[in-house]
């Protein structure tokens, strides 16, 4: 089954912290990448972020990287294609404690 393309990902903060968006991306030499970080998704609140706004190039192997204020980043293990104009979001939660999280994803639309 092909990597699944999609254009925008979205993260639910469900845990009892600070998260940012990160992505971690495939470059044209096959090594991982980490972008910037985004604004502060605080308990509660869902941030959709373009890849591209975090410099991600457009074809990339990319996956979701939640960096956890003060406490453990979790990174998904399913990765996509990053392409722009792509209207398919993939939409993750993210949830539990500083030390002790779980990202999920929870579905593409």
């Amino acid at each position: 089954m092909p990597v699944q393309k999609i254009g925008k990902m979205s993260l639910k903060n469900s845990g009892g912290f600070v998260a940012r968006i990160q992505f971690s991306y495939l470059d044209d030499n096959g090594e991982k990448l980490l972008t910037a970080q985004s604004g502060d998704v605080l308990l509660g609140q869902t941030s959709t972020i373009n890849p591209a706004d975090l410099k991600v190039p457009d074809g990339a192997m990319v996956y979701m990287h939640v960096f956890v204020v003060w406490g453990t980043d979790n990174e998904a293990r399913r990765a996509f294609i990053f392409e722009k104009g792509n209207t398919a979001v993939a939409n993750y939660n993210i949830s539990g404690t500083t030390l002790n999280n779980d990202l999920g994803l929870t579905d593409i639309v």
